[in-house]
């Protein structure tokens, strides 16, 4: 259990890192397990790109018994992960992932949207599996304005 906390702790610690040597704006984004994916954990930096925003994730694991090669869907949504909203950004242009040798995965995408909208409105982000391993959401993370860092 100490390990997923220094990971938890790392992850942030890096995109914080990254964050403050940048003169663009950007956030992260913690990740929470769902019922279906308990005692993992998960991170998302989001990246402003203009008129797009990066997101690189990171995620310690996924349920028992999902595929490999894993695939991983990722949507950003109106609302909060407590009360969700509709899909207002599907990510799914790919939907690989790579291993990771600290044990976990690692993937990037990006939004059609300025990731100053995204920090204005009230969004979330969602991890699905893929529709052979059940279709189930494993991750959901509330986008906060508080997140972000100049």
């Amino acid at each position: 259990m100490k390990f997923r906390h220094s990971l938890a702790a790392l992850v942030a610690t890096a995109s914080l890192f990254g964050c403050t040597t940048s003169s663009n704006q950007s956030a992260s984004v913690t990740l929470v397990a769902t019922r279906q994916n308990t005692g993992q954990i998960g991170n998302v930096a989001l990246s402003d790109w203009g008129k797009q925003t990066g997101l690189s994730f990171f995620i310690s694991g996924v349920p028992n018994g999902a595929s490999l090669p894993l695939r991983l869907y990722s949507f950003i949504n109106k609302g909060s992960c407590e009360k969700p909203g509709p899909v207002a950004y599907a990510m799914n242009d790919k939907v690989n992932t790579e291993r990771q040798a600290v044990r976990g995965w690692s993937f990037s995408r990006s939004a059609p949207v300025p990731l100053s909208t995204l920090l204005a409105g009230d969004y979330s982000i969602v991890v699905r599996t893929a529709a052979t391993d059940g279709n189930v959401d494993i991750f959901c993370g509330d986008i906060k304005p508080a997140a972000a860092a100049k």
